[in-house]
């Protein structure tokens, strides 16, 4: 069964007017069950870790204390661009709590998803960008630390570069880090991921597509990976306010096909984080990430 990860605190309420679309975390579960794509059953409720170990083997104490105890200083806070509470924390913590036992899930099943998470700006020691804890680092530590995996790939398909993520693992060899994103796009100093493909303004489906196919395969191949942690941010399709890529969502959608499908023959499982989406249209956000849904349930069950 594909198994979500989904609480109601991913849908963290916000000043009015700011730019995060923070209410796709509540229609998104909602679309899927609504359609039958998924049922109740799909989707279980991560919790606030109470071992902080998983979380402390990717992040700087210091700065997880400060997270937790609201006492970052006003510079570093603001780098990350919500109002910081105990709320928002509780949050971020629960989203990992969900990528972990998502990972667990996919190696049952072969693939598994998380609603929210995808925060590849977070750094070991600091958060920019909306991303406070790295939830794929975390998870990706986790099963490596638990001995349940030897070599993690991570395929960040976000529109910005997992600058966070090429940090946290730039010294690790049982991670390989692979960003495709925009060229002239965040952030604007780029950290140095395994394998970095930096795009030019306005690719659309053929030319991002063609590029995928030829990399992807031979990536796998010559890395041997046996799980795959895949960022599918829609924050790659024209009408994002923060992408400058021109993907449909029907060229999103067959990006997302190709990677699932290569998992699946490859009989590697796969964890998603859905990452950013920032179109104006909220529904046009729901559309492309339920697209992710739909083809799990089509490809692996």
């Amino acid at each position: 069964m594909l198994k979500i990860a989904y609480h109601p605190i991913y849908s963290h309420p916000l000043p009015e007017g700011h730019r995060f679309p923070m209410l796709k975390y509540e229609l998104l579960p909602k679309q899927l069950l609504h359609e039958g794509t998924c049922i109740e059953d799909n989707f279980f409720e991560p919790v606030k870790m109470l071992n902080e170990n998983p979380i402390l083997a990717v992040h700087d104490a210091n700065y997880f204390y400060d997270l937790l105890n609201i006492t970052l200083d006003q510079r570093a806070a603001r780098k990350i661009g919500f109002p910081l509470s105990e709320l928002l924390i509780e949050r971020e913590i629960i989203i990992a709590d969900g990528t972990i036992k998502a990972s667990e899930y996919a190696l049952k099943y072969g693939i598994a998803m998380n609603i929210a998470g995808g925060t590849h700006h977070a750094y070991t020691n600091r958060g920019e960008a909306f991303c406070m804890l790295n939830d794929q680092a975390i998870g990706a530590r986790f099963l490596l630390k638990n001995g349940l995996v030897k070599k993690v790939l991570i395929v960040d398909l976000d529109v910005h570069q997992g600058n966070g993520t090429a940090e946290i693992f730039k010294n690790d060899a049982s991670v390989f880090t692979f960003s495709m994103h925009g060229k002239n796009n965040y952030p604007f100093k780029k950290e140095q991921s395994d394998l970095d493909i930096e795009l030019d303004n306005n690719v659309g489906d053929s030319e991002y597509l063609s590029i995928l196919k030829k990399v992807l395969p031979q990536l796998i191949e010559k890395e041997q990976p046996d799980f795959i942690y895949y960022l599918c941010g829609v924050d790659v399709i024209a009408t994002d306010k923060l992408g400058k890529l021109s993907l449909t969502i029907e060229g999103c959608k067959q990006r997302d096909k190709f990677v699932l499908e290569t998992c699946k023959s490859q009989n590697i499982p796969v964890m998603c984080s859905m990452g950013g989406g920032y179109s104006p249209d909220i529904k046009v956000i729901v559309s492309a990430h339920a697209n992710t849904y739909r083809l799990a349930q089509d490809i692996f069950f």
